[in-house]
């Protein structure tokens, strides 16, 4: 434990943001970093409880107060190798990860939590500008070669981890770049894509080849990659978005979010890109969907200089605190302002949407609307909802952006050729605790086996998938298991 009264000599404190109206300029990251002083203190707030249920609220098991008190002893190489031993990205993590972690804090029963996310991301950036982060491949291989299709977070994590372990790794992605929806998906000024290729070319340097623009079951068959390989990873994510199939679905002006997004990010990287040019300048945008791509979307479209932005959710509005059907440490579903809604945005809940409007030409003019009365059960959960009579009207807009979420993985060309199982949500069928398909030699990771979920689950994910898939060529593993606590007493103590 770093400072034994620190959790109550020091609130929570974040780092400092460039203000909206000089950040909205561009699409610069604009979350800056604590002074030695300031994390020293973060740090310090950490109570090092006799049971840690940060480690519980974790997907990956991070082992946060004994890097918490490496931090505040300024111990930066213990830090970085303790956090590194459960988290193959922090750089990206303490960027975009939604901090799960936090909401297990204890400290979090009655005060601000630890600041958990803003910590891990100041370690590895230390780590860096130290020069501590190299590569970690055996000189000696196993001569056992695996393929990872993906190059998102998961796909990436499995792949690091299976080099790890000493054999020859080759990801093919079928963008022209690596990092899935990280790299073209998540906008720059949450994660600028410099972090991103600092991390790839670290991995080449551990021997990983990564192959782009080739689409597996596309640009080449995907049983021709299970015959050349001893093992196959399946990572590309879950890719097929939620439409909203209602009259009006054609006009011109109505855009899955992840099109808009990944033309601006294509854009910003000076990127060409063959598909219709989404625009919001000068346009009254409305979201549709309350999450954390429809936030994307909101920051993006201020961005492009839309003449006004809305987002919409048809679920009621979350609770600003805890309810007594949320209790510590579960993750709580309340009310998120992110900081793209800072920015400006009208927000709005219970309402649900009719119908898009076109003019003569095709052109988007307006979305038909009702309000909606939810009933609510004894856990305090939205079960159904019905219309408010009278509130049917129709608002003027000349873009829409649909970011209700993914439904499941891309089933046409390499799951189709394999002939992979599907589960009954249509993502691919995996042996529990196993990752292993129906397909001999395939494996599964990330949201293609679990569904759309956190970039702290894919990596977990992955490194779990990686491991799998060592015992099946090897017999067994010597890569770290998701027990974290066992594995920091094992390297540590």
């Amino acid at each position: 434990m770093g400072k034994v009264t620190g959790f109550q000599e020091f609130n929570r404190e974040l780092p400092q943001k460039t203000p909206v109206a000089e950040r909205v300029k561009n699409y610069n990251e604009f979350v800056g970093l604590y002074s030695d002083e300031k994390l020293n203190q973060q740090s310090a707030r950490c109570m090092n409880c006799g049971i840690p249920f940060c480690h519980s609220g974790c997907p990956l098991g991070n082992v946060i107060p004994e890097f918490n008190d490496a931090v505040y002893r300024k111990n930066w190489d213990e830090a970085y190798q303790i956090l590194s031993s459960t988290n193959n990205f922090p750089e990206f993590t303490g960027r975009i990860c939604p901090a799960p972690c936090e909401s297990a804090c204890v400290l979090g029963i009655n005060k601000p939590p630890v600041a958990i996310e803003e910590i891990e991301k100041h370690i590895i950036e230390v780590a860096y500008s130290k020069n501590m982060v190299k590569p970690v491949a055996p000189l000696i291989k196993t001569g056992k070669k695996v393929a990872v299709v993906g190059s998102g977070p998961a796909g990436l994590a499995a792949a690091a981890q299976l080099s790890k372990a000493g054999h020859t790794v080759t990801v093919y992605e079928r963008d022209d770049r690596a990092g899935g929806l990280l790299r073209y998906g998540i906008p720059d000024f949450k994660l600028e894509k410099w972090v991103i290729d600092r991390r790839i070319q670290v991995m080449e340097e551990d021997g990983i080849v990564f192959k782009y623009n080739i689409e597996v079951g596309k640009t080449i068959p995907a049983d021709e990659l299970v015959r050349a390989n001893d093992a196959v990873v399946l990572a590309g994510g879950s890719t097929i978005p939620r439409d909203l199939p209602i009259p009006g679905r054609h006009f011109k002006g109505v855009h899955f979010a992840m099109d808009f997004l990944k033309q601006q990010n294509k854009r910003v990287s000076s990127t060409s890109f063959e598909m219709e040019e989404i625009i919001a300048n000068g346009k009254d945008v409305i979201v549709i969907g309350g999450g954390d791509t429809g936030s994307d979307c909101v920051g993006t479209s201020n961005r492009q200089g839309a003449a006004s932005v809305k987002q919409f959710e048809v679920m009621v509005q979350p609770p600003e605190k805890r309810t007594a059907h949320m209790p510590w440490p579960t993750y709580p579903m309340v009310l998120k302002t992110t900081s793209s809604h800072e920015e400006g945005v009208d927000r709005f809940w219970g309402i649900n949407t009719k119908e898009f409007l076109g003019d003569e030409n095709g052109e988007l003019r307006a979305i038909k609307v009702a309000d909606v009365s939810w009933e609510i059960d004894v856990m305090g959960r939205p079960m159904k909802f019905s219309e408010v009579e009278g509130s049917e009207r129709e608002i003027p807009c000349q873009r829409v952006f649909l970011a209700m979420g993914f439904v499941n993985p891309q089933f046409e060309g390499a799951l189709q050729q394999l002939n992979v199982a599907l589960d009954e949500r249509k993502n691919v069928k995996a042996i529990e605790g196993k990752y292993r398909t129906n397909v001999s030699k395939v494996f599964a990771a990330g949201d293609m086996r679990r569904g759309q979920s956190l970039v702290v689950w894919a990596i977990s994910e992955g490194r779990e998938a990686a491991r799998k898939v060592d015992e099946f060529l090897m017999g067994h593993s010597n890569l770290e298991s998701k027990d974290a606590v066992n594995q920091f007493e094992q390297v540590f103590y």
